[in-house]
């Protein structure tokens, strides 16, 4: 998704954290946040930062509508977040057995989870001017959509400038693949909101964080592993029958009948 982007002049820094099992998920919601200032101390003049995360990028980029600025002494020009089918309430999650080791107790469920905080202690933009795009998939899985839904209604009461979007005929891995496409609606999105303005002396910067997961074992994503619900022999077998016809919806939960490439390790 870097190459839409950077053709028209939009500055892209990738940000990484250490994925579990070396990475606490509280470990992981530090270093995305250290990442973020790192960029505002090295880009001071930079007319905005926009983040976007898929899946627990989503989770991640939206646990920095919750950070406390202050304390690391900047705050960041935030302008923008695109939350791609994320996953914001980690208490379903943390009855997985993919996700045992992550989500040890109910406190850390909770104290990671952007919808409860949003909830239990609403929390006003620092910026009322900071959009932020709720997206998912029409076939991401029932729980995706509950979820995005309700962030979206949380943050509208709280008095944050919100929109959601379901986007037609994409299920979770294609609308992640799709923003390589410039002509994709959603690749428009960040370009339309980010193109206004720029120059060179005062770059704007876009903060991806690509993930479908915080586990990176080869047994499969414990995020998307538990909540896509469909085993990936299932989607391999049926990417390898390149000249078959599509199943039918009923070989498929949540009626999908799509063929999906293997994802690389670590989605």
């Amino acid at each position: 998704m870097v190459s839409p982007l950077t053709a028209q002049g939009v500055a892209v820094v990738i940000v990484a954290y250490d994925i579990a099992p070396k990475g606490t998920l509280d470990q992981m919601v530090d270093q995305v946040t250290q990442s973020i200032v790192f960029v505002q101390k090295q880009y001071p003049g930079n007319q905005g930062i926009y983040l976007c995360g898929h899946s627990a990028g989503a989770h991640l980029a939206a646990m920095m509508l919750l950070a406390n600025w202050t304390e690391h002494g900047v705050t960041p020009n935030l302008k923008g977040f695109f939350l791609v089918s994320g996953i914001y309430d980690l208490e379903p999650v943390m009855h997985t057995s993919e996700n045992a080791s992550l989500l040890t107790t109910l406190e850390v469920a909770q104290r990671n989870s952007p919808q409860w905080h949003l909830q239990t202690a609403p929390t006003q933009p620092v910026d009322p001017a900071c959009r932020i795009l709720v997206t998912v998939g029409q076939h991401d899985s029932p729980e995706f959509h509950r979820q995005s839904r309700e962030l979206y209604q949380t943050l509208r009461r709280g008095g944050w400038k919100a929109s959601f979007e379901e986007l037609h005929d994409v299920d979770h891995f294609e609308i992640l693949w799709n923003l390589t496409q410039k002509d994709y609606v959603l690749t428009q999105v960040p370009l339309h909101e980010t193109i206004t303005g720029t120059s060179a002396h005062s770059p704007l910067l876009f903060l991806p964080l690509f993930a479908s997961s915080w586990d990176g074992s080869k047994r499969g994503a414990g995020l998307g592993r538990c909540l896509v619900s469909r085993s990936r022999d299932m989607w391999r077998e049926d990417y390898n029958s390149q000249h078959a016809p599509r199943r039918p919806a009923s070989h498929f939960p949540e009626g999908r009948g799509r063929r999906v490439p293997d994802m690389p390790r670590g989605g």
